[in-house]
């Protein structure tokens, strides 16, 4: 049975771990509030420039650029992996990895086909050399911090540059889409060739149909989708990497949240064993005194 001392010892160690959870929670938190805000203040923007994107596209067709034109024969897919730099934030980053994985598995068991990485964290790039991957590109110290539109133009042009180049037959993008504080969704979005913006079928009446508004171009559509379709690779990059600084805050705030909870039900635990070994060696004192007592009158 453990003694007093080391009952004692453990509920301060367990105190002090207490500490460090919750003000990491606390940083989580606030870190949290301005991701999010960040976030939700680009959505607006990813959705309209997506809408006038697709009504452009849907002008002049796939063959108006050659990043809308899908390669007959897929030898070489290139994957952008988001991760987190640091742990401490539950299963963010063995779920990111998790999906890499299944779409590596996937290509490779279609037949012979290349797969390369370019790497946003240190989680996935330590991820990638232990499994032996190619590894093109490596970004570390972005997500989690404050980045600005310029980390994704620059990886963005490198992709765009080595598509048209004929290295990358296809581009994805693997991020955690942020639904609320308590869920994050892996996602994988194809990057390059840009796939057609599909609109929502609907057999109902006419009026039920979701409307697109009809964009005039000045200069013509061809012209613009040329300026336009690179931005458009950016952009989604940015908000995947967006998307996913701020699941990662969310993430880490849950899990300092359940550690936290964990030190609580230790705490109660220990408190309890510390009050029985307490009894018990006041038990024990008391029946020596009487015991010593009983010899005496003996």
């Amino acid at each position: 049975m453990a003694t007093l001392k080391d009952v004692k010892n453990k509920i301060s160690g367990v105190k002090k771990t207490k500490q460090i959870t919750k003000a990491m929670n606390m940083v989580a938190a606030s870190r949290l509030r301005g991701a999010q805000g960040n976030m939700d203040a680009f959505r607006p923007y990813a959705a309209k420039f997506a809408e006038v994107l697709g009504s452009l596209a849907g002008k002049t067709g796939e063959e108006a650029n050659p990043l809308l034109v899908p390669r007959e024969d897929v030898k070489k897919i290139h994957v952008v992996l988001t991760t987190s730099d640091r742990g401490l934030c539950g299963g963010f980053n063995i779920n990111l990895t998790d999906r890499a994985k299944r779409f590596l598995e996937e290509k490779t068991a279609e037949g012979d086909v290349d797969v390369s990485f370019t790497l946003f964290g240190k989680k996935g790039r330590d991820w990638a050399r232990k499994k032996g991957l190619t590894i093109a590109d490596e970004y570390l110290g972005v997500i989690g911090g404050t980045f600005d539109f310029s980390i994704a133009a620059n990886s963005g042009r490198k992709l765009i540059d080595k598509f048209l180049d004929g290295e990358y037959d296809e581009v994805y993008i693997v991020y955690s889409e942020f639904v609320s504080a308590a869920r994050q969704v892996p996602v994988m979005k194809q990057l390059l060739p840009i796939p057609p913006i599909e609109m929502a079928e609907d057999e109902t009446e006419e009026t039920d149909k979701p409307y697109l508004a009809e964009h005039i171009a000045e200069p013509s559509p061809a012209e613009l989708l040329g300026e336009l379709l690179p931005r458009s690779v950016f952009v989604q990059i940015y908000s995947a990497l967006l998307e996913t600084s701020t699941s990662e805050h969310a993430a880490r705030m849950a899990a300092m949240n359940n550690a936290t909870n964990a030190c609580n039900d230790m705490l109660e635990r220990l408190t309890l064993a510390y009050n029985k070994a307490r009894q018990a060696a006041i038990t024990a004192e008391l029946m020596d005194i009487v015991g010593g007592a009983e010899a005496l009158k003996g």
